[in-house]
């Protein structure tokens, strides 16, 4: 209990030191991770190799993505190729609804692809949006965030949903349809939050970097080319995983899960906004990586720092400490809700959280009286809601969000922190009241 405290006060330093000493995310999340690693008993050896290695599997699973989805953007808003996006998206949804748009597009992407890449690839739209609407930065970032973050925590083939039922023994096609149906309150209540609570931050997009005008705006197609085919690519080596194998075990599965690897789809992106660039005459697409990977480089950073961080809080047990005490309460399908949510909030990880909170609930079921097929289900979607609560300084997809969306941490804090919390809130309270209808 102890570094229970600990973490506590070390949340509260973060916070402190970026909203009222300016001290920079990257070196306070570092040292935060070394003192909470000293305070969760490990020692100095072990604090730095946590560290470490928290920093380096952050990066090695999203540093790429980060840096050619940057590049993709910078492309995309040089060659005129987001503003085509843009007017496209509001001919369709109209200007008052960019934020529903947003929130729709992320909520279905997020199926086959993970939030953090998601957001990274849909950015570049998003800051498009806002430039031609007015509407701030802050509402369409919240409304796509939430809306990837709700089907990431609860609808299969996602790997955390889909771990859940397998430690569970849940029916995969079961927790795909209630985790649907889950799902659309949950992100209107992030959607909501967007519209009615974020639009209280301006944030401005700003211009277009000068000289950078294309000679002839690209027609639709070519424009959302560098964001529709990675996903599409991605989508595809999603379903080829897929226990039933549609595309069977041998070449066109090793195809897909190769071209659908996201490093490799996002290359693929990067080839067709060289492609779009050349299309509507731009002449500076050396400059333009290099423009796209120096906005990279401080994402890049203070995202593995969040990783790190995240790494050393899992490596001192303190998720454990509290997963442990919590499962003492007895709140029946709130019970994996709860465990899951401090989980979530104590080491960051959404996934970790789902895998960590299933296997602490699987003894626990027949007492519970939760170990029907409908019952089974519903603890994975409550441990779903659970994991989203909260995103925060420990999770690298809160420093996505906040870096690709121009927003200082005491803003992310409260538009996308706070959100995640009601949207867990509004998830959980739909399981239960699943739960009294069907069990």
């Amino acid at each position: 209990m102890l570094t229970v405290a600990g973490l506590i006060v070390v949340v509260a330093l973060i916070i402190l030191a970026a909203t009222k000493w300016n001290v920079h995310p990257f070196l306070s999340l570092l040292i935060a991770g070394v003192v909470m690693g000293f305070l969760g008993g490990l020692d100095a050896s072990a604090t730095l190799a946590k560290l470490t290695e928290g920093f380096g599997n952050t990066l090695r699973a999203i540093g790429i993505v980060i840096a050619f989805g940057t590049i993709i953007g910078t492309f995309l808003e040089r060659s005129g190729g987001a503003a085509t996006m843009a007017e496209s998206v509001l001919r369709l949804v109209g200007e008052k609804r960019a934020p529903l748009a947003m929130s729709i597009t992320g909520f279905i992407v997020s199926i086959p692809v993970f939030c953090d890449s998601g957001f990274v690839i849909l950015s570049a739209l998003n800051r498009a949006l806002s430039r031609r609407t007015g509407i701030s930065l802050a509402v369409l970032a919240v409304a796509l965030g939430t809306g990837l973050y709700t089907t990431h925590v609860f609808v299969p083939p996602t790997p955390g949903p889909l771990a859940a039922a397998a430690t569970l023994g849940a029916d995969v096609g079961l927790v795909l349809l209630l985790g649907l149906l889950v799902s659309v309150p949950t992100a209107a209540a992030g959607l909501a939050w967007a519209i009615f609570y974020a639009k209280r931050f301006r944030i401005e997009p700003g211009a277009p970097a000068e000289g950078s005008a294309p000679a002839a705006r690209p027609n639709a197609a070519f424009a959302f080319a560098p964001i529709v085919v990675p996903i599409v690519l991605i989508a595809l080596r999603s379903v080829a995983d897929y226990p039933a194998h549609p595309f069977g075990t041998g070449f066109a599965k090793a195809a897909l899960d190769f071209v659908g690897h996201p490093v490799i789809a996002l290359l693929v992106g990067v080839g067709l906004g060289f492609a779009l660039a050349r299309r509507s005459g731009g002449g500076q697409q050396l400059s333009w990586v290099t423009d796209g990977l120096r906005d990279a480089g401080v994402i890049i950073l203070i995202t593995g720092a969040g990783g790190a961080f995240g790494n050393v809080l899992r490596a001192t047990g303190v998720g454990q400490t509290i997963g442990q005490a919590a499962a003492h309460w007895h709140l029946g399908l709130l019970l994996p809700f709860a465990i899951a949510a401090l989980l979530k909030t104590a080491q960051g990880s959404s996934t970790v959280a789902i895998i960590t909170t299933s296997a602490l609930m699987v003894p626990l079921l027949p007492s519970l009286g939760l170990n029907s097929e409908v019952a089974k289900a519903l603890v994975v979607l409550a441990i779903g809601a659970g994991s989203m609560t909260v995103s925060h300084l420990n999770d690298s997809y809160f420093w996505v969000v906040a870096q690709f969306s121009d927003m200082d941490t005491a803003t992310a804090l409260r538009a996308h922190t706070l959100a995640t919390l009601v949207q867990g809130l509004v998830g959980a309270g739909t399981v239960a009241l699943l739960g009294a209808v069907l069990l």
